[in-house]
């Protein structure tokens, strides 16, 4: 009778938190639609609303070789054709394309709230659960980057995230592969992630594995496939092979412009240099999926920091990409790097331009970085040191829910 009620006072203590993260993250997204709609936004929106213009004269596959003289490289995966090409209709019946191209990034970051809060509970105390989630939800990275900008680094964040949730949370690797899918069509950053995902999926054996990758190709082929097929050279040129922005903003680029480093050298960085990084941040994160296979939202949240920190590449929006893997990795970090870069990126959007940084936003943004990288490091540390996650679809049992002192199954032991 008294574990009765103990189990379920631990579980209205997880509605109310739950309760709470939906509350604030709702409310954030509330704001976040306000300011996009009052908010013009910098270039990126409407160089967006001319890619879907010119989407809706030649369609999302064959706009790869269309020319577009006076706008950037369209440099977007097949998925987000598509959505352009959504968009362009919806605001023929009246809807700004400002608020349309928002809209896929705030939504994202209130599901990214969510899962914090979700794949924490089961691994970390309920207090740092729900500190963790309000951290990502009240990010000011997110709010800038999501509901000012306007692009799809966070719908894409979002999606691999709830890959990682799905495969061994909800015990669901099909539609943890069509969301892992779906992340790499919209936006190509999460490529970094999806091995980690592979490795998660393999270690868990091989069924899961099967299913994982099946659900991963039935997306992968309809949305890829005809492009592949119609314009190869145009898509491996503009997507796959595209290298960031080359402004000298952020990171190693940064530093070693500081430092006084030959223009050959950060030509290198940006060619070779980048490849190679790539590879890193994926290596990492399937390392850490095959450490700790039954909690690989933590190998994602690697393989995320791990691409901005060593980003070759300069563009504010590219500050989103860490937000959420650093609210799973720990408190601290989310909330650190929320403030201090989301300052950075106030800095940035207050200015003229947002690929010309004044020199606070550039000194803000060297400390951002050193910040970004201890982050990682403890974050990963708190990692390793946990415990093994639970076994797909297994919940915490009730000492770990209240105490905050997560305790490996019985037939399972400590690592």
């Amino acid at each position: 009778m008294e574990l009765r009620t103990r189990t379920a006072t631990a579980a209205l203590d997880v509605r109310r938190a739950r309760n709470l993260v939906i509350g604030v993250a709702a409310l954030a997204l509330v704001a976040k639609t306000i300011l996009a709609a009052a908010k013009r936004g910098p270039a990126d929106v409407r160089f967006f609303d001319a890619f879907a213009t010119a989407i809706a004269q030649v369609g999302p596959v064959r706009i790869y070789e269309h020319p577009m003289p006076g706008l950037p490289v369209y440099n977007h995966p097949p998925l987000a054709g598509w959505m352009l090409s959504a968009f362009h209709e919806l605001e023929r019946l009246g809807i700004p394309f400002g608020s349309l191209i928002r809209a896929p990034a705030c939504i994202a970051d209130f599901v990214s709230a969510i899962l914090v809060f979700e794949i924490l509970r089961r691994r970390r105390p309920l207090g740092t659960a729900t500190v963790c989630a309000l951290a990502c939800a009240l990010s000011p990275v997110l709010f800038a980057t999501s509901a000012y900008h306007g692009n799809t680094d966070s719908a894409a964040i979002m999606l691999v995230v709830l890959a990682a949730y799905l495969l061994t949370d909800r015990r669901a690797p099909l539609a943890a592969g069509v969301a892992a899918a779906l992340a790499v069509s919209i936006k190509l950053v999460p490529v970094v992630a999806v091995p980690a995902l592979l490795v998660a999926a393999v270690r868990t054996g091989r069924p899961v594995a099967v299913r994982f990758c099946a659900g991963l190709t039935a997306v992968l082929l309809p949305l890829w496939g005809p492009v592949l097929a119609t314009v190869p050279g145009s898509l491996r040129e503009k997507v796959l092979e595209y290298e960031g922005g080359r402004a000298r903003l952020w990171g190693l680029v940064r530093l070693a412009d500081g430092a006084g480093a030959s223009d050959s050298f950060i030509a290198g960085l940006h060619g070779d240099f980048h490849f190679l990084f790539v590879l890193l941040c994926t290596a990492a994160g399937a390392w850490l999926a095959w450490v700790r296979p039954t909690s690989p939202a933590y190998a994602v949240a690697l393989s995320l920091t791990l691409l901005l920190l060593l980003s070759t590449g300069s563009a504010v929006q590219y500050l989103a990409w860490p937000v959420v893997g650093l609210c799973l990795l720990g408190a601290w970090e989310g909330i650190g790097y929320g403030v201090l870069v989301g300052t950075v990126t106030v800095v940035v959007y207050s200015s003229a331009s947002a690929v010309r940084w004044n020199d606070w936003a550039l000194h803000l943004g060297e400390v951002g970085w050193l910040l970004l990288a201890a982050a990682t490091v403890t974050g990963v540390r708190r990692a390793l040191a946990d415990p093994p996650g639970p076994a797909p679809g297994e919940h915490l049992p009730f000492v770990a829910q209240r105490t905050g002192k997560p305790t490996a199954p019985a037939d399972r032991p400590h690592r």
